[in-house]
C-alpha cells in the first residue's frame, strides 16, 4: 500500500498549493491514504475548524498537530469532535482531542497515525518514547501498519525515535522545521524514516514567513508581527509503500511540487 504524508501546511498559501497539487498526486501517485500536518495551517500559526475542514475537503484523510495546535481557542472542542485531527499524544492529561487514529485506507488496510511531539527545544512535555511504548501496548499488533508524525526541534532526538522505534512501526516521519531533509531511508528493521518531511507553502519566505518581518528581528532583536509569505508555492511531501501483511516500510521518497507545474 501507498501512504503520502504531507509536510508542514501553512497559512493560506499552503492550504491553496494542497487543494490545487494534491488532486494531481492522488492521480499520479495513487495513495491509499493521505495525512497532513496543519499546525500552522490558519494564519501561519495554529489552527480553526474551517481551515482543518479545508484540508480535509482537499483530500486529507488524517490531519495532524504540534506545538501550535492550541494556538486558536476555537480549535479546542473541534480536537474532541474530530476523531481524524490529532494532537501530540504526550501532552500531559487530561488534554482535549487525542493523539493516535486508527483509519481504513483506501485498499481496505487499518492504519494507526500517532502524533508526537519532541522535548529538545520544545515545552517540557511528557517522554515521547515511553508515550509511543504505551500506545504501541494498547494496539497489541493491530493494526500492523503504524505511522508516527513526530513534530519536533532536534534532528538528534528524531533520529533516536526512529531508532527506538525501528520495526515497531511502518514509519517515523519528522515535522516542525519546515525544511526537508535528504536522510530518508528505510531502517533495517524496516521503518521508513525521515527527519523533516518538509513545507507546504510558500518558499519565497524564511520557512514561510515575509523575508523583510524575518529579517527586522534578527537585526533589531526586537518583538515583530510575522506576516505568512505568499509566493513561490509548493508542496512537500513523502511517498510510503507498506506492506500490509507486516506493516514493514519498503520504500520511502521525497515529493515536491509547485503550484504551477502542468
Amino acid at each position: 500500500m501507498r501512504i503520502l504524508f504531507v509536510g508542514d501546511v501553512v497559512g493560506s498559501p499552503g492550504r491553496r498549493v494542497l487543494a490545487t497539487v494534491l488532486p494531481r498526486l492522488r492521480r499520479e501517485l495513487a495513495p491509499d491514504l493521505v495525512i497532513a500536518n496543519g499546525e500552522n495551517c490558519a494564519g501561519g500559526i495554529g489552527m480553526t475548524p474551517a481551515t482543518v475542514d479545508e484540508l480535509f475537503r482537499a483530500g486529507c484523510d488524517v490531519v495532524t498537530g504540534g506545538n501550535h495546535s492550541w494556538d486558536r481557542k476555537e480549535i479546542v472542542p473541534y480536537l474532541d469532535r474530530n476523531e481524524r485531527l490529532l494532537r501530540p499524544a504526550n501532552y500531559p492529561e487530561p488534554a482535549p482531542g487525542r493523539g493516535t487514529a486508527i483509519v481504513r485506507a483506501a485498499d481496505g488496510t487499518d492504519v494507526a497515525v500517532i502524533n508526537l511531539m519532541g522535548r529538545v527545544f520544545m515545552g517540557a512535555l511528557d517522554d515521547p518514547f515511553r508515550a509511543a511504548d504505551r500506545i504501541l501496548a494498547g494496539l497489541d499488533g493491530r493494526p500492523r501498519v503504524v505511522l508516527v508524525d513526530f513534530h519536533a526541534e532536534a534532528t538528534s532526538e528524531k533520529m533516536a525515535l526512529g531508532w527506538y522505534l525501528d520495526g515497531r512501526v511502518s514509519a517515523v516521519v519528522g515535522t516542525h522545521t519546515h525544511v526537508t531533509t535528504a536522510d530518508e531511508r528505510v531502517l533495517p528493521a524496516g521503518t521508513a524514516y525521515i527527519t523533516d518531511v518538509g513545507m507546504t507553502g510558500p518558499y519565497d519566505s524564511v520557512i514561510g514567513v515575509e523575508k523583510a518581518d524575518v529579517l527586522a528581528r534578527f537585526l533589531s532583536q526586537r518583538p515583530y508581527r510575522f506576516k505568512t509569505a505568499k509566493a513561490d508555492l509548493r508542496l512537500a511531501a513523502v511517498l510510503l509503500e507498506v506492506s500490509p501483511g507486516d506493516g514493514r516500510a519498503r520504500a520511502i521518497r521525497r515529493v515536491l511540487a509547485r503550484e504551477d507545474a502542468p
